[in-house]
């Protein structure tokens, strides 16, 4: 698809970008509600702690959504005076919210099935578990088709990890079916050990989280994002040096700048003409790229020259 290079149009990339997101998590928000509504009740007759782990599991993530939802809206708006990179950032204390909803929510669930193997309980409607188990999975696997393809389409992580996390946990679910099927073949303890196998899961799953957040935080991206950077500027004639190139994510917005090196002999038109189109391929080759500042200069002249996209 062509991509204009008009400062307009990318702010109005921006907010598409943005209005896609706060849909899929109020949709997404909808339907892990309803699931864990259905849940719980099952949870009420049956007093599974395998079913009441995924409930808590599943009613945190959908509690995830509402952080999520105020960074993309704290993204809407423009940068000021004292925040001069904008508010897309917001994202990632978001993510550090996550983080913590789920922890605690592994950490109630495995509390649930230690009690409950240390004070063993008859189970009831072991049907109706088997069931919510189900009805789990396929609440979570609609909400992780929907989170990953529009995470992907307007380029938020975030959004991505978090549709990765939804799959995560249609999967715990399906252990509740198989700790239901366990009981039904006369191993009570086959639903509280379910129960710690989740908790012990959204551990393992939170570990991946973590590193992704922090990774944002300290300004890390993803090593084939600056290949594409580089091989945009191999498009461009009249560079011959790529002497430095940085990226960074603001939210699910990118933006960065590269210095470049061109011939010596090249004239101030020549090296703003140079500027200008390696903006423009890195713009093509990257459309969730913000702004991005190429500075060029020809040696051994030392001119040099500037060209912002954004």
């Amino acid at each position: 698809m062509p991509h204009s290079h008009d400062a307009a149009d990318s702010i109005d990339d921006a907010m598409e970008a943005n209005s896609s997101g706060i849909r899929a998590l109020k949709i997404s928000l909808v339907i892990l509600l309803a699931t864990t509504v259905l849940q719980g009740v099952v949870v009420v007759f049956s007093g599974s702690v395998a079913l009441l782990a995924d409930t808590i599991h599943n009613f945190s993530d959908a509690l995830t959504a509402v952080p999520l939802w105020v960074a993309f809206v704290l993204g809407r708006r423009t940068a000021s005076r004292r925040y001069t990179y904008g508010l897309g950032r917001a994202e990632d204390l978001a993510g550090l919210f996550i983080v913590f909803v789920v922890a605690l929510s592994a950490i109630v669930a495995a509390w649930q099935s230690i009690d409950r193997i240390i004070h063993p309980q008859p189970i009831g409607n072991i049907g109706w578990v088997i069931a919510a188990g189900i009805i789990g999975f396929l609440g979570n696997e609609i909400v992780a088709v929907y989170r990953i393809r529009v995470g992907q389409r307007i380029g938020s992580a975030a959004l991505v990890a978090d549709g990765i996390h939804a799959r995560t946990d249609g999967f715990t679910s399906l252990a509740v079916v198989a700790g239901g099927v366990g009981v039904l073949l006369g191993f009570p303890l086959a639903d509280p050990i379910v129960g710690l196998i989740i908790s012990a899961a959204i551990f393992i799953l939170l570990i991946g989280t973590v590193r992704s957040v922090g990774r944002r935080l300290l300004d890390g991206v993803e090593p084939e994002l600056v290949d594409k950077v580089a091989h945009a500027l191999d498009h461009v004639e009249g560079i011959e040096h790529v002497d430095r190139i940085r990226l960074r994510w603001n939210g699910h917005r990118l933006e960065g700048d590269a210095v470049l090196t061109v011939n010596s002999r090249a004239s101030r038109q020549q090296l703003d003409e140079v500027s200008a189109q390696a903006a423009r391929s890195v713009r093509e080759h990257l459309p969730n790229v913000d702004e991005f500042l190429v500075s060029t200069h020809a040696r051994p002249s030392g001119r040099e020259t500037a060209t912002r996209v954004e």
